[in-house]
């Protein structure tokens, strides 16, 4: 049975149908598919994106009813140049580390391809028209990867899939840290033994983990300290970050590691842990501090806090394969983007033949001016 489509352009102005099921979503899937995390990265992430959420309704009256999914997207508030395409593109960036429609949970397959089917149809035929349509960085072995592949094929338009980066994550499988520690590789063993007695031997260490909102701006100082004496590069968006661990620390989900010696904050990890599953989000060391592995020694403590006080299920590495994860970590999985092109509009048609190749021309043509 098909829904209403809704378009909300603002989370303040949601029915309590889509808060909801964004609670649900956030308690089955995760935080990136939580309200708080897409309000957060709104707000000090996307810059002068504009928000747009389509939601699919479970009847056509005009009320608040059941919503079956939402999908948060966003494009630019300022028009396009002549040549540039008109684009709307999933309520994700670089700081983004999962997306995906927001669904009630239990939806059987024939549901969910209808309900995505329904949402795709309307994005397709909106006006003006959207000439390119962007989805990542999603889950590329769960169902509704390929069944947004095929909803917005159905609905006219040429589709692309992409590799956006690897997933590295660790399955618990109910074990404790002492028995977690001995599967770790013996090099990563013995560096964690020797730097422990090093550290004990000629330093005042001490490790915190920060989770109570009474303790965040002391954190949130700590690591933005270690993280300007670190390696890497200044934030793009500078106040994402603190904004982040405040909003996990009101929902609950904050483990912020701070590893300090002789009273200087030398290293930081941002761990988020929801559903069951801890995420490592954001890591840094003074450089300072690098022949100690202090970065390595944190990991281990804030490892062993989420598998035996939090007992996750799964910790997750999140974005990309750097070498040492694998190390930590049991297995790898991938993320993926889709890009939809509107062969309706000549921006839409013109991308396609530049991203998916002139010799696809002929077929392209087809789907939109079909032989009789």
């Amino acid at each position: 049975m098909s829904g209403r489509v809704a378009v909300h352009d603002g989370f303040d102005a949601l029915p309590a149908s889509c808060l909801s099921l964004f609670e649900e979503a956030a308690r089955e899937a995760g935080m990136f598919s939580s309200l708080p995390w897409f309000a957060n990265l709104l707000q000090t992430g996307l810059g002068n994106s504009r928000l747009r959420i389509y939601g699919l309704h479970a009847s056509d009256n005009e009320g608040d009813s059941a919503v079956r999914m939402l999908l948060p997207m966003t494009h630019q508030l300022e028009a396009p140049g002549i040549a540039a395409p008109r684009e709307l593109s999933s309520c994700a960036n670089f700081y983004s580390s999962l997306f995906g429609p927001i669904t009630a949970c239990g939806r059987d397959a024939g549901a969910l391809e209808r309900d995505l089917a329904d949402l795709a149809k309307t994005i397709a035929a909106e006006s003006p028209a959207w000439h390119v349509v962007r989805l990542h960085p999603m889950a590329v072995d769960h169902p509704v990867f390929d069944r947004c592949v095929a909803a917005f094929r159905q609905a006219g338009m040429a589709v692309q899939t992409y590799f956006c980066f690897g997933n590295w994550y660790l399955q618990v499988d109910g074990r404790r840290y002492q028995e977690y520690a001995k599967s770790l590789p013996s090099r990563l063993k013995n560096t964690l033994a020797r730097k422990s007695r090093q550290l004990a031997s000629s330093h005042d260490a001490r490790f915190v983990i920060i989770r109570d909102e009474t303790e965040v701006e002391e954190g949130i100082a700590a690591f933005e300290q270690v993280y300007r004496s670190s390696w890497k590069p200044a934030e793009a968006h500078p106040d994402f970050i603190a904004g982040l661990i405040r909003m996990c620390a009101r929902q609950g989900w904050l483990r912020l590691g701070v590893a300090y010696i002789d009273g200087v904050p030398a290293a930081a990890q941002l761990w988020i842990v929801t559903d069951g599953v801890a995420s490592i989000y954001k890591l840094a060391y003074d450089e300072r501090f690098g022949a100690l592995s202090i970065g390595s020694l944190l990991t281990a403590r804030l490892m062993e806090h989420v598998l035996d006080v939090d007992r996750v299920r799964e910790v997750d590495y999140l974005t990309g394969d750097d070498a040492y994860k694998r190390d930590w970590m049991s297995h790898r999985r991938e993320r993926w983007g889709i890009v939809a092109f509107n062969l309706r509009t000549v921006h839409g048609l013109l991308a396609a033949i530049r991203n998916i190749g002139g010799r696809h021309l002929k077929t392209l043509w087809r789907r939109i001016r079909p032989e009789k």
